[in-house]
């Protein structure tokens, strides 16, 4: 998604009645909770509840989400530039497998039905292209796009409640998932690193439905504690008193369980994030988590429950060590500026009509928002992980800074 600046005031638009009513459902679980689990939850939990609770999440709900008319906008909806330089990477790794593409949360279906488009073009299709999507109403929505933008190809198309099993051949893509996997809050403190934990906070009320959600330092945690003393470790430096920062503990089962039906192919993984090293930096102070509501961005995720994303910058390092612990190869690590370039972004672009001066601008306008630092380029980042495939992949020819990892 593209990352405007940050509200520093959280000046956010009031939802209408009934998103404010749908919230409130969501509200009253989660206080629920906190109250079952002796009066606090870990953000952790807070953050599963706020985006996949059945029916109330916010990616389990039909909330518009995508687009100027939702929340955020992503590199697929932003240009068609994006998925065409995704669709022949993907076309050099099925000339080596065969078999098919598997998307991982397919948002509106912009992306599949561009790729698609692409690869028919260049006289590649795959088997299939399966997509990995929970929300009912998102599939509807992806079948429609698909429909829309690629005649003949819907039918190539199949969703999936679950991954695949073993055996499976071809491309794993997951643009912006990462970074919505639920994260632990941790802060450290005088007495070592402590959990921040979600806690009801009623006011001057007695009744639950008025309670508000707030923050609180829980007891030591060994968890917590273990896997704060590994980042430092990998750093090689302690974080400072007061520190507020992040870890993602379902990354490792989660890139085990993406890895277990590959047999011979590739994961691809775009989105926001650094190595650990600039991750945990020491300026970094306050972590990385952010919300998205109505193309505004600020810091406050206990607001809104339902209606806003939740998100963290995703530790590549972390990535990596998870790929290779799950029998993967990282193949290729570089910021999306780079990939992009080297899947043959210039080389698209070149093939536009500059005598359509309208349009052309239009592309050149879309190449500086996915390309330049201070947009996308840099923010995003492509991670590459192969089992039975022979190297390199044409996304990493440009540069490849798996050094950094």
């Amino acid at each position: 998604m593209t990352l405007p600046n940050i509200d520093p005031h959280n000046s956010l638009p009031e939802p209408d009645p009934l998103a404010a009513e749908h919230s409130a459902r969501l509200l009253d679980k989660i206080h629920c909770e906190i109250n079952e689990n002796g009066g606090a939850l870990s953000f952790a939990r807070f953050m599963n509840l706020a985006l996949y609770a059945p029916g109330l999440g916010y990616y389990r709900a039909g909330t518009r989400k995508f687009g100027p008319g939702g929340d955020f906008i992503t590199a697929p909806e932003l240009s068609p530039l994006f998925s065409r330089c995704l669709a022949r990477q993907c076309r050099e790794i099925l000339n080596q497998t065969g078999g098919a593409i598997l998307e991982l949360g397919a948002g509106t279906g912009i992306m599949a039905a561009d790729i698609l488009q692409e690869l028919r073009a260049l006289d590649a299709l795959p088997e299939r292209y399966f997509i990995l999507e929970l929300s009912a109403e998102l599939r509807e929505r992806q079948r429609q796009t698909l429909t829309e933008r690629t005649p003949g190809l819907v039918e190539r198309a199949s969703w999936l409640d679950a991954l695949p099993e073993p055996g499976f051949r071809g491309v794993i893509l997951g643009n912006e998932v990462l970074d919505a996997l639920p994260v632990e809050r941790f802060r450290i403190t005088a007495d070592g690193p402590r959990r921040l934990v979600v806690v009801s906070d009623a006011g001057d009320s007695a009744n639950r439905s008025a309670a508000r959600l707030a923050w609180a330092e829980g007891a030591e945690d060994p968890a917590v504690t273990e896997a704060v003393a590994r980042i430092e470790t990998d750093i090689g430096q302690r974080l400072p008193e007061a520190y507020t920062s992040e870890y993602a503990p379902q990354l490792a089962a989660w890139t085990r369980a993406v890895a277990e039906p590959l047999a011979a192919g590739a994961v691809l993984l775009i989105d926001y994030g650094y190595s650990r090293r600039e991750y945990y930096h020491p300026e970094r102070a306050d972590g990385t988590l952010l919300c998205h509501y109505r193309h505004r961005v600020h810091a406050d995720p206990l607001r809104l429950p339902g209606l806003q994303d939740i998100t963290a910058s995703v530790d590549f390092t972390a990535v990596a060590d998870a790929a290779r612990a799950a029998g993967l190869q990282v193949i290729g690590y570089a910021g999306q500026n780079y990939f992009l370039f080297g899947c043959g972004l210039m080389e698209l672009l070149a093939q536009a009509d500059a005598a359509d001066t309208v349009r052309y601008l239009e592309q050149v306008r879309q190449v500086k928002l996915l390309t330049l630092p201070g947009e996308m380029g840099e923010r995003f980042k492509v991670i590459g992980l192969t089992r039975n495939l022979d190297g390199p992949l044409c996304g990493f020819s440009f540069r490849d800074e798996r050094y950094r990892l």
